[in-house]
């Protein structure tokens, strides 16, 4: 990124805050969709509410994601990790882009909430990132692992018919298994158990809710 005033960074924030937050008609994904040379199945209405609840909580995680790699990388000390944070916020807008797609196909729309999660892990991120770049990426790691093992139990629970969503959710976990893996390469810390369970526990919530919302 070119040199930029500081109130050119903030416009630049701000330009990607509203971005996640306002989803425009068709969001633009660097690579190609997953589901792209997949058929619609049939589903039941119930499977298609359910499935579009899943992909809701699904895509409140990635807003999650896009804010706390901007939060981290706001505040990161090395050029390197700045980068390594950039480059993961980059896929996740891909992820966005998904979720986003995959929800109007299904006759949904993303959580009202939203803001509040965004918010919150902007917060999150941007302390993470003050505490320093290795407690920074240990926070990426553990965040990424424990959003590897929620999508691993929706692809449990979406209809085996429903290949288009499992063929989304399957290439964003690749992709979370693997940044947590760059993360801990990179010299990521195991976090402390009891910040792990804060942020289960702050997961959780945003699952609940999120679901229905």
């Amino acid at each position: 990124m070119p040199n930029l005033t500081p109130f050119d960074r903030i416009l630049v924030e701000l330009d990607s805050t509203l971005k996640t937050l306002f989803p425009p008609i068709k969001r633009a994904s660097q690579r190609a969709f997953p589901d792209a040379e997949l058929s619609e199945n049939r589903l039941s209405m119930k499977q298609r509410k359910h499935t579009a609840g899943l992909m809701r909580v699904n895509h409140a995680g990635e807003v999650c994601a896009q804010a706390l790699y901007q939060g981290q990388a706001m505040t990161a000390k090395l050029t390197d990790v700045k980068l390594q944070m950039n480059q993961a916020a980059q896929e996740e807008t891909d992820h966005l882009a998904w979720c986003e797609q995959r929800l109007r196909e299904l006759g949904s729309q993303p959580s009202v909430l939203n803001p509040i999660w965004y918010t919150g892990s902007l917060l999150m991120g941007a302390l993470a990132g003050l505490a320093g770049d290795r407690v920074s990426l240990g926070f990426v790691a553990e965040t990424e692992r424990q959003v590897s093992a929620h999508l691993q139990k929706h692809l449990d629970k979406i209809p085996t018919t429903d290949e288009k969503t499992r063929a989304i959710l399957q290439q964003m976990l690749t992709d979370e298994m693997q940044h947590a893996e760059d993360a801990k390469q990179a010299g990521g810390i195991t976090l402390p158990v009891i910040v792990q369970k804060i942020m289960h526990l702050t997961s959780k919530l945003m699952t609940k809710t999120s679901y229905y919302l």
